[in-house]
């Protein structure tokens, strides 16, 4: 007598069909949910990234944010002192190279250095079992939005008016006033300079994100990078020099590696950790886990960080991604502008178009 099986029972294969034909649609309407081509009005990161084109311009080959930048290498050396919070072996008390990049926000490449009052570091982190930890950071405590639609909303109204190439100012206003969640950010921003050098800044997640240890208990954490050099700390980029920061910093590191501290923050019960809008208290417990040391640097069109998609939930084993929407939504537009920028020759005279790195 032939032994039956599900495989092999005509009478079960159109049951097998149905359930392998359901697997695909859920699959396919996934991807339509996704992508928007189910709900045209749904906030998509294509929508996001237009919107960041349009106020940044066309420039083939750049990122449509972080456009103007340069690229830094070095190394992470942890301590040990995190070790008891999170698996992440590069708590340990050893060395990870780094691959970085620092930049002004925006998508404009040319735009001069005293524009804007926030630098951004972006990092790469490799460990030797090829684990990555990718981090961007900028230099302000807080982000001025809590949710991606906000987010793309500041956008649009801040669009350039054809008429003036200028945000319409009633229209900044009207979006201003209708987000009163950007009072910590406004508060910040109202002191804010833009500093005359990269290396004197402080750089904050912004997100917070857990840390899981070896037990599996999770502590969210945000964390900053903390200058170890001071001089320069408080000189203002002047107007009359568009590109300030990309001549200071390799003057800087030709006389000596440039280093931060990495300081993580730990949240007590109660903190926001969906909402990057919000300060944590400043009592909370801080942990010096370790020190970043960079130690050269190179040009973002032919640098090693040209084809790197700093997206920031790419994380190791020991770090996980907080219920903030930001961080989703930032890991959706950073691949969507990455996909752009790498079937576009790179807008700079004399570069090769950029390699298909998609991590």
């Amino acid at each position: 007598m032939a032994q039956r099986s599900s495989n092999g029972d005509p009478g079960n294969r159109p049951l097998r069909w149905v359930a392998i034909g359901g697997a695909v649609a859920v699959v396919v309407l996934a991807f339509g949910y996704v992508g928007g081509w189910l709900a045209p009005a749904r906030l998509t990161p294509k929508k996001v990234v237009d919107a960041l084109q349009t106020n940044g311009g066309q420039h083939p080959g750049y990122r449509r944010n972080h456009a103007k930048g340069i690229c830094v290498i070095g190394y992470f050396e942890g301590n040990g002192a995190a070790s008891a919070y999170s698996t992440a072996s590069f708590f340990e008390a050893r060395k990870s190279p780094v691959v970085g990049r620092f930049a002004l926000p925006g998508g404009n490449p040319y735009a001069p250095d005293s524009s804007v009052p926030i630098r951004s570091m972006a990092l790469r982190l490799t460990a030797p079992d090829g684990q990555q930890w990718r981090t961007g950071m900028n230099s302000m405590p807080v982000f001025p939005l809590a949710t991606p639609q906000a987010f793309y909303e500041q956008l649009t109204a801040s669009a350039p008016d054809p008429k003036t190439g200028k945000p319409d100012p009633t229209k900044v206003k009207a979006f201003v006033g209708a987000h009163p969640e950007m009072a910590e950010f406004l508060a910040w921003v109202k002191g804010a300079k833009p500093s005359a050098s990269f290396a004197t800044e402080t750089y904050y997640s912004l997100n917070a994100f857990y840390l899981v240890n070896k037990d599996g208990t999770r502590q969210a954490v945000r964390w900053r990078m903390v200058p170890q050099q001071t001089d320069g700390a408080g000189q203002v980029a002047a107007a009359g020099d568009p590109d300030i920061l990309r001549e200071d910093l390799p003057r800087r590191i030709a006389a000596g590696a440039q280093s931060w501290k990495l300081e993580l923050t730990l949240a007590a019960p109660g903190d926001p950790v969906d909402d990057a809008t919000k300060a944590w208290p400043a009592d909370r417990k801080t942990i010096d886990a370790g020190t970043l040391v960079l130690n050269d640097v190179a040009p973002q069109d032919s640098g090693p960080c040209r084809d790197i998609n700093y997206d920031p939930t790419v994380l190791p084993q020991g770090i996980q991604v907080s219920g903030d929407p930001l961080l989703a939504a930032r890991s959706a537009a950073y691949a969507d502008s990455y996909l752009r920028r790498t079937s576009e020759e790179a807008g700079v005279p004399g570069t090769a178009p950029l390699s298909s790195e998609k991590k």
